[in-house]
């Protein structure tokens, strides 16, 4: 049975402070890291045969700090970009435009300058499914924004009907039936540190 366990990276400042990141490389804090760290074991326990990695260092302090030895870091991992958008506060998005933030936040807006949810979607599912076609337990460690791609690619869940998942948080794809090519939910959202409740973007 294939599985594809899906981690987002550990907080950063801008997340604690509700800034859209999108392409941005910003760095975790020490709470990512605390996060991270916790989140160790229970990674370890699911045994994951190859791990892909988006190459922004958020992604990649993350996968090291999951124990992860040479990952394979990917461009088509990183974050959704948000183009004129990056950078700014998300109360301050909401306050001008709360029709176009909750169209972005549906698939259905594309910030100026920023990427297109369909083009999100191909890139960086496209980057799994060949990881995961050589590989039966696949560890991938991005962004949230990419968990609401590939959740939309794998099990047609939509971005306008999934929560931001928390920072070093744990969701799982499973093959089933074995042999099938259809993907399940298994598990979402799940922290060791117990639950994160109205996670940042």
């Amino acid at each position: 049975m294939k599985r594809v366990m899906l981690v987002r990276h550990g907080e950063t400042q801008w997340n604690a402070s509700r800034t859209l990141q999108g392409q941005a490389d910003i760095a975790l804090s020490e709470t990512g890291r605390e996060q991270a760290v916790a989140l160790r074991k229970t990674v370890e326990a699911l045994r994951p045969e190859r791990t892909i990695t988006s190459d922004l260092q958020r992604a990649l302090e993350t996968t090291r700090l999951l124990g992860v030895n040479a990952p394979l870091a990917c461009k088509r991992l990183r974050e959704i970009d948000v183009g004129d958008w990056t950078g700014r506060a998300i109360s301050d998005i909401q306050a001008a435009d709360p029709e176009r933030y909750l169209g972005w936040r549906a698939g259905d807006f594309t910030p100026p300058g920023g990427e297109a949810w369909g083009d999100f979607v191909a890139r960086t599912s496209a980057s799994v499914a060949e990881a995961l076609a050589i590989s039966d337990r696949l560890l991938v460690v991005c962004h949230g924004g990419v968990i609401r791609a590939l959740l939309e690619h794998f099990i047609a869940l939509t971005p306008r009907r999934i929560i931001p998942v928390g920072p070093a948080s744990l969701t799982v794809l499973a093959e089933r039936p074995a042999g099938s090519g259809a993907m399940r939910l298994e598990l979402f959202n799940y922290s060791p540190m117990g639950p994160i409740l109205d996670a940042p973007d």
